[in-house]
């Protein structure tokens, strides 16, 4: 079995929900397998650590989690129109995968949720792609052939799957979206297959 990396931060679980779609959608192609991680939160205190195991959900993700994955699905909350620290901490990190271009020529897509419908969505996944592109990664869209991006009247763009989560970052994911992250995760599997890309 090929594992996608489905690698994601989210505060209060929608993005989280998104994530478990898209591993829906990869594990929809015959020999791939979906590999959930998640990222610490970061501290303001220098001193504050986490424990090394999340009391609830995915583990949190390694530098081996990017080396042994075939593909790359990258998720988070939308921040004032840019990814979460959290998760930018953890890329960051990344400067040894980077010299060896051990990412290099595999397929990646991202996504992401926020608040309100123009909470700069489109904004934080094209910042998402950056550092992806510097690692060599092939970025993998949502085309418009998924007709519900025609019709969403919440999340969802060619950039990449999203949701709007609300005031209160309450809202389910709407049918459209849910049907979007599982077309991405498929997608960016189907593509990872016809690669032959081996960790």
């Amino acid at each position: 079995m090929s594992e996608i990396l489905v690698l994601f931060y989210s505060r209060h679980g929608a993005t989280a929900r998104m994530a478990h779609n898209i591993a829906r959608g990869i594990e929809e192609v015959p020999g791939m397998q979906a590999r959930l991680r998640t990222v610490p939160e970061v501290s303001p205190v220098c001193e504050a650590t986490a424990t090394p195991i999340p009391t609830e959900g995915p583990p949190y993700a390694l530098l081996s989690d990017l080396q042994e994955c075939s593909g790359l699905a990258l998720g988070s909350a939308t921040r004032f129109g840019s990814m979460a620290t959290p998760l930018k901490y953890f890329l960051d990190s990344t400067t040894p995968q980077w010299l060896s271009g051990s990412l290099a020529g595999k397929p990646a897509c991202v996504f992401t949720s926020s608040s309100s419908l123009h909470g700069g969505q489109e904004s934080t996944l094209l910042s998402m792609m950056l550092p992806l592109l510097h690692h060599g990664m092939l970025m993998v869209g949502l085309p418009y052939s998924e007709t519900d991006l025609l019709t969403t009247t919440t999340g969802g763009t060619p950039y990449g799957s999203s949701h709007v989560a609300g005031p209160d970052s309450n809202r389910p994911l709407s049918e459209e979206e849910q049907l979007l992250c599982k077309a991405q995760g498929k997608r960016l599997a189907e593509i990872a297959a016809r690669l032959g890309c081996k960790k």
